[in-house]
C-alpha cells in the first residue's frame, strides 16, 4: 500500500495547468490540434523554467520535425497569440515566450465567432480550409502584405479566394493577380467585386464549371460585406 500511494504522489505532483477553455475553445480561434499541442508544451517547458524553447527542443516532444515547430511559432506570433517578451533589467539580455494574448482571446466576454467581428482572424482560417493544409510561413506573409501594405479588405481578399475556387485555379498568384486587377479599377468593396465578376461568370457557365464543388459550406462573399 505504502508503494502504491508513492505512486499516485509522483502522478500528482507530476501534474500541468491547462486552461480548460484552450480545449474547449480553441477551434474557434482558428487553432488546429498541432498547434494546441506545441502551445501545450510551451507551457510544459515554462513550468521547468525554459520560457523560451528552441523548435528543436520542442520537436523532441511532438510528432512533428523542427521545422514545422518553428513554422506553428511564426503562425502564432503573426497571428497575435503568442509574444516573445525581452528581459532587459539584466545581462545577458533573455527572452521569453508569453501565451498572454491567447489567454485574452480566449477568455474576452464576446468571443468572436462571425468573420464580421474578426474579420482579418477568420482569413486564415478560410485560406486553410480551401486549401486543405496549414498556411507555409511566405503564404502567411503574402496575406498580411496584402492587408498591412496593400490596405485590402479583409472582405475583399475573402472575395478573391472565393474567386480563385470559383474559377478553379486555387493558387496565391493567381489570387494576387485577382486583387490587384481590383486594385488597380478601383474596386474595394466585396459588392463591386460581385459586380464585375457576374458577367464574366455568366460568360463561362458550362456543364464542367456548373460541377465545382461548393465552398458555401466556409463562406458565402456574394451576399456581401
Amino acid at each position: 500500500m505504502k508503494k502504491r500511494n508513492l505512486h499516485l504522489h509522483e502522478i500528482v505532483k507530476d501534474q500541468l495547468s491547462i486552461p480548460a477553455k484552450l480545449l474547449t475553445d480553441y477551434h474557434l480561434l482558428g487553432l488546429h490540434e498541432a498547434e494546441v499541442m506545441l502551445i501545450l508544451q510551451l507551457l510544459r517547458f515554462s513550468e521547468k523554467n525554459n520560457d523560451f524553447p528552441t523548435p528543436s527542443e520542442l520537436a523532441h516532444f511532438v510528432s512533428f520535425d523542427e521545422k514545422q515547430c518553428a513554422q506553428i511559432l511564426r503562425k502564432l506570433l503573426q497571428q497575435g497569440l503568442l509574444t516573445i517578451e525581452k528581459n532587459e533589467e539584466i545581462e545577458p539580455y533573455s527572452e521569453a515566450y508569453s501565451l498572454e494574448p491567447l489567454w485574452e482571446k480566449l477568455y474576452s466576454q464576446k468571443q468572436e465567432k462571425n468573420e464580421n467581428e474578426d474579420p482579418i482572424g477568420t482569413i486564415f482560417i478560410l485560406f486553410e480550409q480551401e486549401f486543405g493544409r496549414p498556411l507555409s510561413p511566405f503564404e502567411i506573409e503574402t496575406i498580411n502584405t496584402w492587408i498591412d501594405e496593400d490596405e485590402i479588405e479583409p472582405a475583399l481578399i475573402k472575395a478573391g479566394l472565393r474567386e480563385s475556387v470559383l474559377m478553379g485555379k486555387l493558387n496565391f498568384k493567381y489570387i494576387d493577380r485577382i486583387l490587384r486587377e481590383w486594385k488597380r479599377k478601383g474596386i474595394h468593396s466585396v459588392q463591386d467585386a460581385r459586380k464585375a465578376s457576374q458577367p464574366f461568370h455568366q460568360n463561362q457557365q458550362s456543364p464542367k464549371t456548373s460541377q465545382k464543388r461548393d465552398t458555401s459550406f466556409y463562406y458565402n462573399w456574394l451576399e456581401g460585406e
